[in-house]
């Protein structure tokens, strides 16, 4: 454990290097508060280099915090701060639109959280293997495709363009269509998903000749309803934050931005406390520099949902924290409403 002046001086040095990105020096500290000499202060950085805390970027006797700095000051240091009364007021204004389903409410989140810090947020909204299918739909668009729409209880729209098969006549699948709409809608989605791989194929068959690509229409659908949905704000805010500007790298970070798979696996398991992870904490060379801030929410009865906040290792953690412990709360108040105005209309 650190002393309680090696606390504060490492607490300084974190506190400079993010509001200057400058390196600091015993000069500095004493002004900012250590009862020390200058020497004695030197004596202390030396300490802190040695034991993983500092690092000493040049010949000069300034000192800038490491990853392991950051990741003591997160486990031992940091007090939140408090929300200020104008970006709350943005927050619940930027909330404050109408929606259509829930998706916008979760892609306004990234959004809105994006803008509010110059970094990349992530969201994923409610688990949705509880929700019921309300129905199928099918829109032609021309003699061979078609869109096809499935619709849940809670707001969920996906709709995907499908090619028919050459042996799948319109008025066939509009028959198909209704005989699955008689049989799953008010079913929860995964009951829809396991009948549509058991059961419909048979019944299907008993009026049909052939149902090639429809059973696989669905399934394909299904299944991206299953996937989780993560929605990005500002994705190219972390190409700012790093500090090569090495070409390869740089093509690296971008592709790593685009891909939502890649971007999904970086989340951590839920749970309801405020996560930071740091550097190699994040399992990919490419963020060894950055953090991540991640936070989830429960909306009862509809299950638990996440956002997340991806940024330089040198971020205002003490005011991001803060900020991610309110911005959770409103957009749970939000989704929370939502979905009561969803219950309201059914009831």
């Amino acid at each position: 454990m650190l002393t309680p002046r090696q606390q504060m001086i490492l607490h300084l040095i974190i506190q400079n290097y993010t509001n200057t990105g400058q390196p600091t020096g015993s000069k500095r500290l004493m002004e900012d508060g250590v009862e020390a000499s200058s020497a004695t202060i030197r004596n202390e950085m030396k300490a802190l280099e040695a034991a993983g805390f500092l690092l000493k970027t040049h010949s000069s006797s300034g000192r800038v915090p490491s990853i392991q700095g950051y990741r003591y000051y997160v486990d031992h240091l940091l007090k939140p701060s408090q929300v200020g009364p104008t970006e709350l007021q943005t927050i619940r204004h930027s909330f404050g639109k109408d929606f259509h389903e829930i998706n916008e409410i979760i892609q306004q989140s990234a959004t809105i959280l994006s803008n509010l810090t110059s970094y990349t947020a992530l969201s994923l909204g409610p688990d949705v293997k509880e929700r019921k299918l309300t129905g199928f739909r099918i829109v032609p668009l021309n003699a061979r495709q078609i869109i096809a729409i499935i619709v849940t209880d809670k707001g969920n729209v996906e709709n995907q363009v499908f090619t028919l098969p050459a042996s799948l006549s319109g008025e066939d699948l509009e028959k198909m269509v209704r005989i699955i709409n008689d049989k799953l809608i008010g079913e929860p989605l995964m009951t829809v998903y396991h009948r549509l791989r058991t059961e419909i194929p048979m019944i299907l068959h008993k009026y049909f000749q052939t149902t090639d690509g429809i059973v696989d229409l669905f399934d394909a659908m299904l299944s991206h309803i299953f996937e989780e949905k993560i929605f990005v704000g500002g994705r190219m805010n972390l190409l700012d934050f790093e500090p090569t500007q090495d070409v390869s790298q740089f093509k690296s970070m971008y592709s790593f931005m685009k891909n939502a798979d890649q971007l999904t696996q970086l989340l951590a398991p839920r749970d309801q406390s405020i996560q930071i992870r740091i550097g190699s904490e994040l399992g990919n060379d490419l963020l060894q520099n950055m953090s991540l801030i991640q936070a989830s929410y429960e909306i009862e009865g509809h299950g638990q949902g996440t956002i997340a906040l991806l940024g330089p290792s040198s971020m205002p953690y003490s005011r991001m924290f803060g900020l991610m412990d309110v911005f959770r709360s409103e957009l749970a108040s939000k989704l929370a409403e939502y979905y009561r105005t969803l219950d309201h209309s059914d009831a």
